[in-house]
């Protein structure tokens, strides 16, 4: 009899999940107000300036949300045509990577494919990008400009994040989406604030990582990045979390939902080469010692022979949040069986521009992306603002306009 109450003490053990409701909450809090993200989040004000027609089947509205420090996201709301009767939708969020933005073709990409697969798709400008650069051009990459310490970074950080959580509740608020199904998938330094932000996120259904997700710890490619502000200084500040820093991250996603993290075989942008099955399968067998459960420990793969790549536009991606979100006009049989289209092939055939950092047929150009007959579309009809209108709204949307107001509030 002892031997048997033994046996069902350490097994209740076993499966228990040391990382508790409350810890939960207490790690999400703690992280949160690392990177300074307003509690409670702003109010989200939205506004819808304009709507449009960009394809076959799919409806688009130009719209605005706040941010932090008195400053707005432009945004653009891809919707299926005609919405399908009687439901509600899910819905995914695109987090671009450096030089991205809502004029990105894998951002405008997804936005047609993903609205035609039934559900709301929403792309927006990050800081310094976009409708957010005082240039107003894409690829501009103003926050690298950004020089400070370690808060000012952890700062940069924490607007990231909150753009993430308030495009979270703009999709929430609109009445044809079930919250209960809010996907958002990121790529390259997308994919690590998304890493982030759906470690503390609970709204969010799935989340995907492309382009990186191979978060370790102390001296990992993350903490030894040129890329100060946006990366290295905001990963290191949370050595708070312990040695198994990327592991309490992924246990935080498992207790929230789904993970996915998809890579190029040959990504060594992101050192991938070095972060292997051997790599993932020890990173994820920590997070199942760390909630004593494999429920929701992520998944992940690779695309042989594909480097630096938005892999939640292709087919392996698509069937998995097929899976997690059931998209009202596809069948996970259907998409397994979808046409594809070459990248590098569909910009010249279009004319949609990419960014020649990575449009060869090793990163972005070689990418298969799920569906075809996604139509080239005009810079400008992609924008919220007109130039003119534009010139108005500008203060409110820059990023100039953030780092006067963050920088004020270092000094406080």
């Amino acid at each position: 009899m002892r031997k048997f109450l033994f046996l069902l003490v350490t097994t209740a053990l076993v499966h228990a999940d040391p990382l508790t409701s409350a810890r939960v909450d207490e790690l999400r809090a703690q992280i949160r107000k690392n990177f300074f993200v307003p509690d409670p989040l702003p109010a989200l004000e939205p506004q819808t300036h304009r709507r449009f027609s960009p394809a076959s089947g799919v409806v688009a509205e130009a719209v605005t949300f706040a941010t932090e420090l008195g400053t707005r996201v432009p945004a653009l709301l891809y919707l299926p045509d005609p919405l399908p009767a009687g439901v509600k939708i899910p819905a995914f969020i695109v987090v671009n990577g450096h030089g991205g933005d809502k004029y990105s073709w894998y951002a405008y990409y997804s936005g047609i494919a993903y609205a035609r697969a039934g559900a709301a798709v929403l792309t927006y400008d990050p800081a310094g990008e976009g409708e957010r650069s005082r240039t107003r051009k894409s690829g501009t990459r103003e926050h690298d400009a950004l020089k400070g310490d370690e808060e000012l970074a952890r700062r940069l950080c924490g607007l990231m994040l909150t753009d993430i959580f308030q495009a979270t509740s703009y999709l929430a608020s609109r009445p044809e989406v079930d919250a209960t199904r809010i996907a958002a998938g990121g790529y390259s330094m997308g994919s690590f604030v998304l890493a982030i932000a759906g470690a503390v996120e609970p709204r969010l259904r799935a989340v995907d990582l492309s382009g990186g997700g191979n978060l370790s710890g102390a001296g990992d490619y993350w903490e030894r990045s040129s890329k100060t502000m946006c990366q290295a200084q905001p990963w290191h500040s949370l050595e708070f979390l312990g040695a198994e820093r990327g592991a309490m991250i992924y246990a935080l996603h498992a207790t929230r939902g789904a993970t996915l993290i998809w890579n190029g075989r040959v990504d060594s942008v992101v050192d991938m080469p070095k972060t292997q099955e051997p790599f993932f399968e020890d990173l994820r067998a920590r997070v199942v010692k760390i909630r004593g459960t494999a429920q929701n420990a992520f998944e992940f793969g690779f695309t042989e022979g594909g480097s630096h790549r938005p892999y939640f536009v292709t087919k392996p991606v698509a069937v998995w949040l097929e899976r997690q979100l059931h998209f009202p006009n596809w069948t996970e049989a259907a998409v397994a069986t979808m046409p594809v289209t070459h990248i590098s092939e569909w910009s010249t055939k279009t004319g949609f521009p990419m960014d020649k950092l990575y449009a060869t047929e090793e990163r972005e150009g070689g990418a298969r992306a799920i569906g075809e007959n996604v139509p080239g579309i005009e810079r400008e009809q992609l924008s919220v603002f007109t130039p003119s209108e534009w010139e108005k709204e500008k203060r409110t949307l820059m990023f100039e306009t953030w780092v006067a107001a963050a920088r004020a509030a270092e000094k406080r």
